[in-house]
């Protein structure tokens, strides 16, 4: 006859703490790695939020132009006003980058497009990046046109402009001004800052920094340097 022996008391207590330890770290490394997993999506969600809006900008201002009539009197007006505002700057232009999104509307590639910040609404020490897209040029540049957010967590959005007369950058810039009177910059560096929430530290966030330099197609070509290589 065969005699079936049991696990006695200890046995089993030691199996149940056994069992306990692995529970507990599979437990915290499940937990640490969706901390890592939700890192990594908020990082690429700010990545994919400032590659979104810098190629939205790129466009538009590489295709921004100016009009060689300055005489018209209540038709359409082309201008590119930027206004330093320490880290929430302003910029408006006209645009032959604009896309019809509508068959049969009244619209062709000529734009106007204002880029501003305001007060985010959700997070107030933070900004919206805000997009204006007018469809057609008329004689009040700066308004008209459906309003859409760029960016949202924006820390910072600041713009200069490349003169091409002298090679120096500029803080702001004004074709209607006296100083630069129907003239593009050759071209315009923008610097965008996102805030996005620490992965560790509830309440608190990283900022990260995305610069891009945009080349105007038609601005007048930068100056050279009488000590720069190359033929003319």
């Amino acid at each position: 006859m065969i005699r079936r022996r049991g696990l006695t008391l200890v046995e089993v207590i030691v199996s149940l703490a056994i069992l306990s330890v692995i529970g507990t770290l599979a437990f915290t490394t499940l937990g640490t790695t969706m901390g890592v997993h939700e890192a990594i999506e908020t990082a690429g969600g700010s990545r994919r939020t400032a590659r979104t809006a810098l190629s939205t900008i790129t466009r538009e201002l590489q295709l921004a132009y100016m009009t060689k009539n300055t005489t018209a009197v209540n038709t359409y007006r082309t201008v590119f006003v930027g206004k330093d505002q320490d880290d929430s700057d302003t910029l408006w232009f006209a645009t032959l980058g604009h896309k019809r999104k509508y068959r049969n509307s009244r619209e062709c590639d000529q734009g106007e497009v204002t880029l501003f910040t305001d007060d985010d609404p959700e997070r107030r020490e933070h900004m919206v990046l805000y997009h204006r897209a007018g469809p057609r040029i008329d004689h009040e540049p700066d308004k008209d046109g459906p309003i859409m957010p760029l960016a949202r967590g924006v820390t910072r959005f600041d713009l200069r402009y490349l003169d091409p007369r002298t090679g120096e950058w500029k803080d702001d810039w004004d074709s209607t001004g006296a100083e630069t009177m129907g003239i593009l910059p050759r071209s315009v560096q923008i610097v965008l800052g996102l805030a996005t929430p620490h992965p560790d530290k509830e309440g608190d966030y990283e900022i990260s920094t995305y610069v891009r330099t945009v080349m105007l197609a038609m601005s007048t070509a930068q100056t050279r340097s009488i000590f720069a290589r190359g033929q003319n």
